[in-house]
């Protein structure tokens, strides 16, 4: 599912946050990580082959990383911040100077299989080609002939700042001996033909892991096909688990999972943050019967063996204060919230999203919730949608402990466990960053 985690996820050992497009009217190309007869016969087709790859284009989202803001499409040179430094991505239009117009499908095929460059560098995995080594090589193909259908653009790169040691490139072979195995995608015979393109869209060009994994002190994915959720550090949102458990969207019907996709809206849950640009830019124009496998897929993924229900770090007050931080944040929400999400959490589908069991707001971590109270936020414009309706920022008008209060109360009522929020945390959030 593409590009959290915004834009995608922007740091060193991560991988963009890229998820799930397609091209409206674009035929839902079927090929599942093996030779098939259908997938070969398209590709004799040079015209069928560049939409296929189009639509691969937009299902990893390719142009929301290796396009600068106001710059030519994918022409590259857009800052990727990172724990470890900033990485730029890399041109990849036909240009033969700058770009990747001497390049073979086989250089390609490499690229996306093997995360190595023409030359034979190692790739640094803030280009997801872990989760890209599941691709089928028709698909890699089909990709490489639409890249190269577009139009040249000369724009050098530029070089990675990175720290030392991790701008020792030759490090990266002990990251991969460690956590990387090109691979493929092998269909699962007990599963019908829908959960297999599913799983072969969330698993591969979508890279959903880059985003809804949580991550070790190197940046690589732990158990990424769990979808247990994490936070994307250079972004400092929480992607929440997207598996089928109590604390994912065990609850969500298909329908709901579905509806968030195309849409950015639900009876459980609106896209705001990454997530909103990833809808409007990317997911809605996927089509519906991919949309459908991907919800069925997610369904069936099992929870952990133990779900977390830690919550923030902020500890309970004792309390004779947590009595007034609830009282002070209730009169908040009356004042400020209620119009909208109403008295019981249960907000007004699907206009305003529902506080009360939102998995996203009152799971383990509140930076969702803190980031859209200080700064607002709406969810994409899509074709369901045209019309969206939005959060007001009221960072300018709530103090850090007024913001703290209303939300502390938020994930303690209606059922919620979310924890306690502090003063001090919200101010640890009010200069990060909106991209």
């Amino acid at each position: 599912m593409r590009r959290p985690w915004t834009t995608g996820l922007k740091w060193l050992l991560l991988g963009t946050a890229g998820t799930l497009v397609g091209l409206a009217g674009v035929v839902a190309w079927q090929s599942l990580g093996s030779e098939d007869p259908g997938v070969a016969s398209a590709v004799s087709d040079p015209q069928a082959q560049r939409l296929k790859g189009q639509y691969l284009a937009q299902a990893g989202n390719c142009m929301a990383c290796h396009t600068v803001r106001g710059g030519a499409g994918y022409a590259g040179g857009r800052a990727i911040a990172s724990p470890f430094g900033t990485l730029y991505t890399s041109n990849i239009t036909p240009d033969k100077a700058t770009g990747i117009g001497n390049w073979s499908r086989d250089d390609f095929w490499r690229a996306l299989h093997h995360g190595r460059g023409r030359d034979g560098r190692f790739l640094y995995p803030a280009f997801p080609y872990t989760s890209y080594t599941r691709m089928s090589r028709d698909d890699s193909d089909a990709l490489f002939a639409y890249l190269q259908s577009l139009p040249p653009v000369n724009q050098p790169n530029r070089d990675h700042a990175l720290r030392f040691p991790y701008n020792q490139r030759m490090l990266l072979a002990l990251w991969r001996a460690l956590y990387f195995k090109p691979g493929s995608f092998t269909p699962d015979p007990a599963r019908d033909a829908q959960w297999n393109r599913g799983a072969y869209l969330v698993q591969g060009a979508g890279h959903c892991s880059a985003c809804h994994s949580a991550r070790n002190a190197l940046g690589a994915s732990l158990a990424p096909l769990a979808l247990e959720g994490g936070v994307i550090p250079a972004l400092a949102w929480y992607a929440p688990p997207l598996h089928g458990g109590e604390k994912g969207l065990g609850s969500w019907s298909e329908a709901d999972i579905a509806a968030l996709l195309k849409t950015g809206v639900s009876p459980r849950g609106t896209a705001l943050g990454p997530m909103s640009e990833i809808v409007g830019r990317s997911l809605q124009y996927l089509t519906d019967s991919d949309i459908s496998a991907i919800s069925v897929y997610l369904k069936t993924l099992p929870a952990p063996s133990s779900e977390s229900s830690a919550a923030s770090g902020t500890p309970r007050p004792e309390p004779a204060e947590a009595e007034r931080i609830l009282k002070q944040g209730q009169k908040l929400y009356g004042s400020l919230c209620v119009d909208c999400h109403g008295g019981k959490g249960q907000g007004s589908a699907p206009d305003y999203p529902p506080l009360a069991g939102n998995h996203a707001i009152a799971g383990p971590q509140p930076l969702n919730a803190i980031r859209t109270v200080l700064n607002g936020g709406f969810p994409p414009s899509t074709t369901g949608n045209p019309y969206p309706f939005g959060m007001p920022p009221f960072g300018p008008q709530l103090s850090d402990s007024e913001v703290a209060a209303v939300l502390s109360y938020v994930l303690n009522s209606w059922g919620n466990q979310g924890g306690w929020v502090s003063a001090s945390e919200v101010n640890r959030y009010r200069s990060v960053p909106l991209d």
